[in-house]
């Protein structure tokens, strides 16, 4: 889910889209091009309401099944929809087991990062949840040294300085303010940091079909594990299986809007728009739960995201130029 513009699987196309958003332009490309980032900004707002649906569906089914079981029948229902896209795709074939050692690793930390998430926005206003989730992309930052041996540079660190200098504005720590659900949101967001450095890797040798059909079907193993630990298994209420149903489709659906912004317009272009999920929830919350609108959470979520920016203007500027 969500941490997602430094995933390394999109690294290809952030830098073809830098090369051709800065080069000289004809009439006729400057308008293809002003169409592409129309276009970049319509599949965004599809993101931005799908991620926002699934915060409000599983606050919603959290009355009913723990974050377990809705990991469990999520993951169900997606791998349905995963093979039916790769049929009528017919990319079946794509599906191999030659990196079962990497999708593990992917899935222990997107399925960890889910939970908490789930968690999280039962415990704690919305608004906080998505602001602490904004910094996967610097956990990205933090991680990818460590697991793909890439170089921590100068603009990198000042970006995961900075990045933590918002989590605390957001999070304001102190016996006062501590809320165990923060510390799910700021967890979760390094489990989806996690999970951007393994697909990174694992993108150099598996396709999206493959990368997804493993994630489905390992989280629905995960899910059953440890839903079933205690031997109780909770089937969800009539009333439930909508929302169930939307918490499937919208995560896929998200992903599937923030990649296609991404390969019409560059990440300088489309992170900004991406931002706007932070006062749309924060409105959700106010409207649907009487969460009360919290400027700290604006300004710590603000110098997140220029973290996030800087960082991406400057690579994306560093590739241009080479």
């Amino acid at each position: 889910m969500a941490g997602r513009f430094a995933s390394g699987t999109l690294a290809p196309a952030l830098a073809n889209a830098a090369r051709l958003w800065n080069k000289r332009l004809t009439p006729t490309e400057d308008r293809t091009a002003m169409t592409d980032t129309l276009r970049a900004c319509l599949w965004m707002l599809g993101a931005i309401v799908s991620f926002t649906s699934m915060a409000v569906a599983g606050r919603a089914v959290s009355l009913d099944l723990d974050t377990f079981e809705i990991m469990m029948y999520r993951s169900f229902i997606g791998i349905a929809i995963v093979l039916l896209v790769a049929s009528v795709a017919r990319t079946r074939g794509q599906i191999t087991t030659r990196s079962m050692g990497w999708h593990g690793l992917r899935n222990v930390f997107h399925f960890a990062g889910q939970n908490l998430w789930f968690y999280a926005i039962t415990v704690i206003p919305l608004a906080q949840v998505f602001a602490l989730e904004f910094t996967s992309p610097l956990w990205v930052i933090v991680l990818s040294p460590l697991i793909l041996g890439e170089k921590l540079t100068l603009n990198r660190g000042l970006a995961a300085i900075g990045g933590f200098i918002g989590i605390l504005i957001v999070a304001r720590p102190s016996p006062e303010t501590f809320h165990i659900g923060l510390v799910a949101a700021a967890l979760a967001a390094i489990g989806f940091g996690g999970s951007a450095v393994f697909t990174r890797r694992l993108a150099r040798t598996e396709s999206v079909t493959c990368i997804l059909f493993w994630l489905t079907v390992m989280q629905a193993v995960f899910g059953v594990i440890c839903a079933g630990i205690d031997g109780d298994i909770t089937m969800p209420q009539a009333d439930s299986w909508p929302w169930v149903v939307l918490i499937a489709c919208a995560g896929l659906v998200a992903h599937f809007c923030l990649t296609t912004a991404l390969s019409l317009a560059p990440a300088t272009v489309v992170m900004p728009i991406d931002f706007a999920r932070l006062p749309v929830i924060a409105l959700v919350g106010m409207a649907l739960y009487a969460e009360a609108l919290d400027p700290l959470v604006f300004l710590g979520a603000l110098i997140i995201f220029g973290a996030n920016y800087a960082n991406i203007w400057y690579e994306t500027r560093r590739v241009t130029k080479t």
